[in-house]
């Protein structure tokens, strides 16, 4: 089984980003420090040659108010990755403070634009969207208290600087959303896959294993029994044993060789059974002492997955009368009707005689699944005149 190629043309998000969202390939140490060392490196430097070469004449106090309002926002960033939401407003407050103790202009606060995305990205989108109103109204209103001249084109500029901030921060996180969402889906899709392919790998062991360790257990009850009394009949159950051993490795390899390899040449390998191997199936039951009719109508075979079914469904059915019916003579029927192919297998054993906690068994849901899955039914039932009869119905595909 070869492993699935990353589709880069479907609309996975995962597929087209190899796997990962945007800036996840980055290592973790990366993503915390580069804000940090962005906003320091732009704000602090450009707010001390402001202060140095335009504003010579501030007082100490005001001077260090702004030098520390330009590095309160990048070191709160530290925290973002723990603290989305505070880190916001702690940013918003020291970029209000920024703008107020530099009203005429400054370097831009980085700081603030890498909190309000990461709050949005990481889920505090209420502490951002408080943090920038409440920001916003403040730096407004102190503003005026203090008789600070802000020109409305710069205000109007600023505002829709802030809205295209919070737009663009809400498309980082709804993309980020579709990945993860992705990305849960295709785990369940594979989750899926496994189980599906999990639960046919054990249907088909069990169909070749429980038929032929039965075979085996009654071959082997046989001789113990007659070993003293009829040798030559005790040297025949163990031709018989040999037969079914050998039988259920090659179908057991053929398993193997199908998970190890790719179909074609699992096929080559270990050709699956189809009908023309069921004569050779009856013949290995009547082996045992149980008597079996087999007639079939079908001229054209139906394809292969129809064929191993049918097949499997023939063994299982003859296991189980071997194993639980007690009875002397089964009858198999293959009839070719119109549309569809009808199995029928029958004995006349003692039948269900009580109900079960689980009434229909590994077997009898193995191959009810084996018909699901090619689109047709099975029905396992106690006859009309006794014993237990299974039907099988298949669409003819053309």
């Amino acid at each position: 089984m070869q492993p699935a190629e990353v589709d880069r043309d479907s609309g996975d998000p995962s597929a087209r980003w190899g796997g990962r969202p945007p800036f996840q390939g980055l290592p973790p140490a990366v993503r915390l420090w580069l804000p940090v060392v962005l906003s320091f490196l732009v704000q602090v430097p450009a707010t001390l040659v402001i202060l140095w070469r335009f504003a010579p004449a501030e007082t100490p106090a005001v001077a260090t108010a702004a030098v520390a309002a330009a590095a309160a926002g990048p070191l709160a960033l530290i925290a973002a990755r723990r603290f989305p939401g505070p880190v916001a407003s702690v940013v918003t407050v020291a970029a209000v403070a920024d703008l107020l103790l530099a009203p005429l202009f400054g370097p831009p606060y980085l700081a603030f634009a890498f909190a309000v995305a990461l709050g949005i990205v990481r889920g505090a989108r209420v502490w951002v969207y408080a943090s920038v109103a409440v920001g916003w109204v403040a730096a407004i209103t102190i503003g005026s208290l203090l008789d600070i001249d802000w020109h409305p084109v710069r205000i109007a500029l600023a505002t829709a600087g802030i809205a295209l901030l919070l737009a663009l921060a809400e498309r980082v996180r709804q993309r980020r959303e579709r990945f993860r969402e992705a990305r849960r889906t295709a785990t369940e899709r594979r989750l899926t896959v496994e189980q599906a392919e999990r639960m046919r790998i054990a249907r088909e062991l069990h169909d070749v294993l429980a038929h032929s360790l039965s075979q085996i257990n009654v071959q082997a009850g046989v001789g113990l029994h007659l070993m003293d009394s009829q040798p030559e009949r005790a040297r025949e159950s163990l031709v018989n044993i040999k037969s079914a051993s050998k039988t259920a490795l090659d179908e057991v390899r053929g398993v193997l060789a199908f998970l190890r390899a790719d179909a074609a040449d699992a096929a080559a390998l270990a050709p699956q059974p189809d009908l023309s191997r069921i004569p050779g199936l009856l013949g290995s039951v009547r082996a045992q002492g149980l008597e079996i009719g087999y007639t079939s109508s079908i001229h054209t075979p139906p394809t292969a997955g129809v064929q191993l079914a049918l097949y499997r469904i023939v063994q299982e059915s003859l296991t189980n009368v071997l194993r639980h019916a007690h009875a002397r003579s089964a009858d198999v029927r293959l009839d070719d009707e119109a549309g569809s192919i009808r199995l029928t297998i029958s004995d006349d054993g003692r039948g269900r005689t009580e109900p079960s906690a689980n009434p229909a068994g590994s077997g009898i849901l193995g191959m009810g699944e084996r018909a699901e899955l090619l689109g047709g039914t099975l029905i396992a039932a106690n006859g009309k005149d006794g014993g237990f009869v299974v039907t099988a119905t298949f669409p003819v595909t053309t």
